[in-house]
């Protein structure tokens, strides 16, 4: 077992994540092409880039739900390529999906019960603590999933992939469809996750507000990373702007005769 260690990408903090020269896709169609990231504790990466770039894939790449994937992967050092989806699980990783992320017939209880199912005897006693942490599903334990706003059954959702205490949280496209208010509120919540000391790596289609509270961005197009920058960085990055975050080319010029930081 190698050590975990402080990697040059994650500002001194320990290693949770190391990804390195991954390659993947579906059949014979390989859509992620040599893609290497790395995750500190406590730190949230956020994966931009145009649909079809292999955002999502390269998630599932990582944590195990695709065939045929290539590379290697560490968790906090250790070997943990060609684990499988459970395996990730068991190494402290958890994965939420963007759709189909909770079990609609289900209480918002009972979810997170599914959510814990690897826990023994302090199951009940994880539940309230997460339900405590979250009190927008605190106030309705047995309301059915099916029943919740949008934004609550991504708040489920999340909520039920900190069950196991994991290490490693991914999160793709945790704001999908939602209202800017509501986003707002996901976002607050990753951010407390991270503060937690979890490691939280993030594909969002809303880059602008998910870069504003990453420590760092990744650019990814047609599969390969083109670009890598402290979060702040890539959102006054001009390329980046106007390629990825639906910037006026202007805009930059304009603050800077204005005397404002671009």
């Amino acid at each position: 077992m190698s050590a975990a260690r402080a990697g040059p990408n994650t500002g001194g903090r320990e290693t949770l994540l190391e990804a390195e020269e991954i390659r993947a896709g579906y059949g014979d169609i390989e859509i992620v092409h040599d893609v290497s990231l790395s995750l500190g504790a406590g730190e949230l990466v956020t994966i931009i880039g145009p649909n079809g770039a292999g955002k999502s894939t390269l998630l599932k790449a990582i944590f195990g739900m695709l065939h045929g994937t290539s590379g290697r992967v560490r968790i906090r050092g250790e070997d943990a390529s060609g684990l499988t989806a459970p395996q990730m699980v068991a190494r402290g990783v958890s994965f939420v999906p963007q759709t189909d992320n909770v079990f609609p017939s289900l209480t918002v209880r009972e979810n997170l019960k599914m959510g814990g199912f690897r826990r023994g005897a302090d199951l009940g006693a994880r539940i309230d603590e997460v339900l405590d942490s979250f009190p927008v599903l605190a106030e309705r334990p047995k309301e059915r999933a099916s029943r919740l706003s949008g934004g609550q059954r991504q708040t489920l959702a999340i909520a039920r992939a900190l069950m196991l205490d994991p290490q490693v949280l991914f999160l793709d496209e945790p704001t999908a469809s939602l209202s800017p208010i509501v986003r707002q509120e996901i976002f607050e919540r990753v951010q407390a996750i991270r503060a937690s000391g979890v490691g939280v790596l993030m594909v969002e289609q809303n880059a602008t507000e998910a870069l504003a509270v990453s420590d760092r961005g990744v650019v990814l197009v047609q599969g390969r990373k083109l670009l890598e920058q402290p979060g702040r960085d890539m959102l006054n990055n001009d390329d980046v702007g106007r390629l990825f975050l639906g910037q006026d080319p202007s805009t930059s010029a304009q603050r800077a005769g204005n005397g404002t930081p671009a």
